[in-house]
């Protein structure tokens, strides 16, 4: 700022008063407005014109130091030239501003924090207790909002959430990968443990605090190994897959390397998309195919069974590093035996996919892999009937000796190396933090796995597929193998002129909800010629044998809706939605469909 010139003539003036004397700088009229102060201090006054005379404005003092000597005003004028030295010999910066002030050198210093606490102990009582109970106000703001209920805290989702959940009571759920969890489950997955942050493995944790995360995650690998029978001295587990396909990928991310083979079932003949998949047109669809080099096995499109002897064939000459058994819609038990042999036989590690199957294995309603298999994953929440995720079973110890040189683990090795590489892939290769709420519900359904009712169940579940599937093929319809030995089976749509899509539109307007596939034929082609039922899920609503020939009644009329509207409109999504739309016979099955599934509670409701 130019002090020597002129100001401007405008409403304000700088006064600088020092030595008993006055300087001031005039924007216009004279006033006698001064004080005297101290020789060695300055003070300055802002004047305005439009000021009223009856309200002066105090002046305010500005300190002074003298740059020879600047030890001036301290907090306390007898520490002053310790607290000086103590500043020269750290080197710090004095927090001093020179400027020259007509011809005159100058410095400012600013309050030291001992001013300021000063200064804040010396404010009365009654503003404390006002910053006190701001401070308290906005605290709690923060409970307000964090403490609110999902009805008040967001209508919107709740609202959406109680219409899914009047869904799920009045309608009939088919679909053969979906079940309803206990409300223990549902307890653990709403619970406080998402609250914490635990990436690594049990004892060895990226962040600290988890000393009660890794007991659950502890105490759920050994219910794991528990709900099938395994030793722990042979077998590992990791717990941590977000999903079967997770799962998957990490078994292939640690054993393999990038475009290393991998061999599986072919998708339209019941295969996972996880075990590699192409479309027609060669576009891979699967990450197992984009990063991966993937070659399919198939069934017999006469009988819809696998046909062991080509895949032996196909992998003699493909030479997979891993061999994968296991899928999303094969209804028949899978050879295990014969896939050991013909995975001993081109040298590859055999991976068990029992994602569909995993509760009625454990319950020994079907054929263990453990038994032939070296790595065997699974997802959590199908027919297990625990929370959405992933597991991963993983041999440890030494291998027998007939397999000890075909298992491709490493030149001479004769251990199985599977824990740490697949430990490794899950985390940190692929995921970050494990979902600890989803482990915790995962030790509770595991803990349920064991219990005698839980294997009445499972038995119950078998009963149910097989009277559902008595009842289909008694109305001359076609399932893909005649039947089926575990919770699901494919019925075959295409001697009925039908699409399983078409269908599938059926059924979901009449709140029956199955799933659409595709089913292969002679020609290769690949069309949802079909839909694929399970009965886990309604058999967990207390269904019987009984109920199951009552939603089979349902299902044929929905044939009979289907085949009715496309007549008249045609097979065309478009023009077909549209007779749905103004169907009667539709309103008619729904209603029927509401009031047999309402007479189900839903697990984990009052209703």
């Amino acid at each position: 700022m130019d002090f020597t010139q002129s100001p401007p003539s405008n409403s304000l003036s700088l006064g600088i008063l020092s030595h008993s004397s006055v300087v001031t700088v005039p924007s216009g009229s004279k006033n006698d407005r001064s004080s005297k102060v101290l020789d060695d201090s300055i003070s300055f006054q802002i004047e305005s014109r439009i000021q009223e005379m009856a309200h002066p404005v105090p002046s305010i003092p500005l300190q002074l130091m003298d740059q020879q000597t600047g030890n001036h005003h301290n907090c306390k004028e007898e520490n002053s030239n310790e607290e000086k030295k103590e500043n020269e010999e750290v080197g710090e910066e004095k927090d001093v501003e020179e400027f020259r002030f007509w011809g005159h050198s100058m410095c400012l210093k600013r309050k030291l924090d001992c001013d300021l606490a000063s200064s804040t102990s010396s404010l009365p009582a009654k503003s404390l207790r006002a910053s006190s109970n701001e401070l308290e106000l906005r605290r709690n703001a923060v409970r307000a909002w964090g403490n609110q209920s999902l009805r008040f805290a967001d209508s919107d989702v709740f609202e959406i959430m109680e219409k899914e959940k009047m869904r799920q009571y009045k309608g009939i759920e088919l679909i053969a990968s979906e079940n309803f969890v206990c409300k223990a489950v549902m307890e653990a997955l709403g619970s406080h443990l998402t609250n914490k942050y635990s990436e690594g493995m049990p004892r060895s944790r990226y962040y600290g605090g988890n000393q009660y995360i890794d007991e659950i995650e502890i105490l759920c690998c050994e219910r794991a190994l528990a709900a099938f029978g395994l030793d722990s001295e042979s077998w590992g587990v990791n717990v941590q897959p977000y999903s079967c396909t997770s799962a998957n990928f990490a078994v292939y991310t640690g054993l393999l390397l990038p475009g290393d083979r991998i061999m599986g079932l072919d998708t339209p003949s019941g295969g996972n998309t996880s075990h590699g998949c192409y479309l027609p047109n060669g576009r891979k669809v699967s990450g197992a195919s984009i990063f991966f080099e993937s070659l399919s096995y198939k069934v017999n499109p006469q009988t819809g069974y696998i046909d062991y002897d080509k895949l032996e064939e196909k992998a003699v000459d493909f030479r997979p590093k891993i061999l994968i058994c296991g899928g999303s819609s094969y209804p028949r038990e899978w050879d295990y035996a014969r896939f050991r042999q013909i995975a001993d036989k081109c040298g590859a590690v055999l991976l068990c996919d029992m994602a569909q199957i995993s509760g009625l294995i454990a319950a020994k309603e079907c054929v263990s892999p453990f038994e032939f298999c070296d790595i065997v994953t699974s997802t959590t929440h199908k027919s297990l009937r625990g929370p959405r995720g992933g597991i991963i079973f993983y041999r440890k110890g030494p291998k027998p000796r007939k397999r000890g040189m075909l298992l491709n683990q490493g030149e001479g090795s004769d251990r199985y190396d599977f824990e740490e590489k697949i430990n490794f892939a899950v985390f940190p290769a692929l995921q970050g933090g494990p979902h600890n709420n989803h482990i915790a519900a995962l030790a509770i359904a595991l803990k349920q796995v064991a219990t005698p009712e839980y294997k009445a169940y499972m038995q119950q579940v078998k009963k149910n597929a097989q009277a559902l599937a008595s009842a289909i093929l008694r109305r001359n319809c076609r399932l893909v193998t005649g039947g089926t030995d575990n919770h699901l089976l494919l019925w075959d749509l295409r001697n009925l002129g039908l699409t399983g899509k078409n269908f599938e539109k059926v059924c979901e307007m009449c709140h029956i909800t199955l799933n659409k596939v595709t089913i292969f034929d002679d020609n290769g082609n690949l069309t949802p010629g079909g839909v694929r039922i399970g009965t886990p899920a309604m058999t967990s609503r207390g269904c019987l044998e009984a109920d199951f020939e009552t939603m089979a009644d349902f299902l044929l009329r929905a044939v009979q809706i289907a085949s009715s509207v496309q007549r008249e409109h045609g097979k065309v999504p478009k023009p077909f939605l549209k007779g749905l739309e103004s169907s009667k016979e539709i309103v008619e099955l729904r209603t029927r469909v509401e009031s047999f599934a309402s007479q189900f509670a839903l697990p984990g409701f009052d209703i």
